[in-house]
């Protein structure tokens, strides 16, 4: 339920307001804990990457198609793409054969349904997954390199996903929010965005269920 209050912030704002329970539900499930935590091995890390590597090669592929739509085109401009380092990550942590090795999940299968449905065709459904995954990168994401790096012992060579070199991650985000504010999208699209962060915010919890049950 949208309170009085939400809709007087911003739209950056009021996602991360409406949105926040979607999330912790996501970052809390017991593969995320237990991967923070030390508790799994080095190959739970490489299938956690494998999945990544199926959702950006989709998602990445609509920002293609989103790079001259005049207001989604501006945040596909950051220089975020995450395929060369995911695939440089999988052959560091599977080997030269990993792309023929891989295979979707049943929850990443629905995700991938899902970005093909909406991320090609409507701009503030491909906005909010692409929010929801490269702010999350740029934050939470740190969090998960460092206990990669301080519980498994990867280095660089495996991690180069949570790398963004030549990115000031602080900058990034700030703008991000100030074109978020900007969007000139009417009440219905400003909607539609948050109920797609949800969304996204779910295939991504589920994407962590199948990885325990695995």
């Amino acid at each position: 339920m949208v309170s009085a209050a939400d809709t007087e912030l911003g739209l950056a704002a009021r996602v991360r307001s409406l949105t926040r329970a979607d999330h912790e539900a996501a970052e809390t499930t017991p593969f995320v804990g237990d991967l923070m935590a030390g508790r799994l091995d080095l190959a739970a890390y490489a299938r956690l990457a494998s999945q990544h590597y199926f959702i950006y090669e989709t998602l990445e592929r609509a920002a293609a198609t989103m790079r001259a739509d005049p207001v989604a085109g501006d945040f596909v401009g950051f220089g975020l793409d995450r395929l060369p380092a995911l695939g440089a990550d999988l052959h560091h942590l599977r080997g030269p054969r990993w792309r023929s090795e891989i295979t979707p999940l049943p929850a990443t299968r629905d995700y991938l349904a899902r970005l093909r449905a909406v991320a090609f065709v409507d701009p503030p459904a491909f906005v909010a997954h692409h929010y929801t995954r490269y702010l999350g990168d740029l934050s939470g994401g740190q969090m998960v390199k460092r206990a990669l790096r301080e519980q498994y012992g990867v280095g660089a060579a495996g991690t180069r996903f949570y790398e963004f070199p030549g990115v000031a991650a602080g900058a990034v985000k700030r703008r991000y929010r100030e074109l978020l504010d900007a969007a000139p999208w009417s009440a219905d699209e400003q909607a539609r965005f948050i109920d797609e962060v949800k969304r996204a915010f779910t295939h991504n919890r589920q994407v962590f269920e199948d990885l325990a049950a695995a």
